[in-house]
């Protein structure tokens, strides 16, 4: 069974791709209390350049079943995430999942109940929740500068032209651009609006030779309000991120949180000063149509997983719990049918 009261927090990773070497690893270093052990990768020299001293395993089960390892990181292709997890949970593993949780509702409720049962954490790495921008805004919201919220845009897009061999972009569950960024729009919109009442979709393959969508434009119905999810990768012209506008007011952000690029660049980001920060303010124009600058706050990834070491070890609360992933599983496979019937749908309560 994972050590519940040891000081240590023994982490073993599945996935060494993009979300596995850029977010997890340097993550789950630099936070202290969990020791990185394990890797469980078909690429182990690629393991082995970068976190010399941790051991690099070919089979998944076997890394999600170790008597070495507490804490199981599930960051492998989206259809994989169910099977591996119910794997580690059912060996006395907590777990983390990288996002989407899974690629079925049905997947989604098993791995709660099964977690439950074992009395283990489960939870889902929806990071942008600690997104410099997101957590400007959620502060703006809660200030009432912007009156009542009417309409939101939040895009996430990208310039990709030509579609790259890689299993995000294969057709198949859980490939495409909406499962691949639309967990992440989709999670920070619930958390500061709430389930919707409706959802309308558009998801299509824009870009020639693409085999899974690479386009995405969904519209939550809320009472009086409405927002607006759009991600793409045809776009060299990077257009606001975040557009909120209240009776009172607006809230504009461009571009993205820095700290994806700060990951790229060096895996000791986490433990620089510089982490974070942002220097690029927001805008909030007023009743006025004045517009002023407001500082943005600094994002923080590392916050997630010092919550999860706290969780295990202290009992503090799981910083994503997996039932706030399941309704953006929810939604997000509502969407999916929306687009494929070309109707607004409604959300039943759940």
């Amino acid at each position: 069974a994972a050590a519940a009261a040891a000081a240590t927090v023994r982490v073993g990773l599945v996935g060494f791709g993009n979300a596995g070497q850029i977010f997890h690893t340097p993550l789950i270093s630099s936070v202290p209390g969990l020791q990185l052990v394990a890797v469980a990768s078909s690429d182990a020299a690629r393991v082995a350049a970068a976190w010399p001293a941790v051991r690099v395993v070919a089979d998944y089960l076997q890394l999600v079943q170790d008597s070495e390892v507490d804490l199981v990181v599930i960051a492998s292709p989206n259809a994989t995430h169910y099977p591996l997890a119910t794997a580690a949970l059912t060996a006395g593993k907590h777990v983390v999942v990288d996002k989407p949780f899974t690629v079925t509702l049905l997947e989604a409720d098993s791995l709660i109940a099964l977690a439950k049962e074992r009395g283990l954490l489960l939870s889902v790495f929806h990071n942008r929740r600690y997104d410099g921008d997101f957590l400007t805004l959620r502060e703006v919201l809660a200030s009432g500068v912007l009156g009542t919220v009417r309409e939101v845009v939040s895009r996430f897009d990208s310039f990709s032209p030509v579609p790259r061999i890689r299993w995000r972009e294969q057709a198949g569950p859980g490939g495409g651009l909406w499962y691949d960024l639309g967990p992440h729009l989709l999670d920070q919109a619930l958390q500061l609006f709430g389930m919707p009442q409706t959802v309308q979709a558009d998801i299509a393959i824009l870009r020639d030779g693409s085999e899974a969508p690479d386009y995405a434009q969904v519209v939550l119905g809320y009472e009086k309000q409405r927002v607006t999810l759009h991600c793409t990768r045809v776009s060299a012209h990077f257009a606001s991120r975040f557009e909120v506008h209240g009776d009172k007011g607006s809230f504009h952000s461009e571009g993205l949180d820095v700290q994806e690029d700060q990951l790229k660049a060096s895996r000791t980001a986490p433990l620089e000063p510089g982490y974070g920060v942002d220097s690029r303010p927001v805008m909030i124009t007023g009743a006025d149509r004045k517009s002023s600058p407001l500082p943005r706050q600094h994002g923080d990834y590392k916050l997630y997983y010092a919550g999860i070491y706290a969780a295990i070890t202290s009992g503090g609360p799981n910083p994503v719990p997996p039932e706030q992933a399941r309704n953006v599983m929810y939604v997000l496979l509502l969407a999916d049918e929306s687009a494929r019937l070309g109707q607004r749908l409604p959300v039943v309560v759940l």
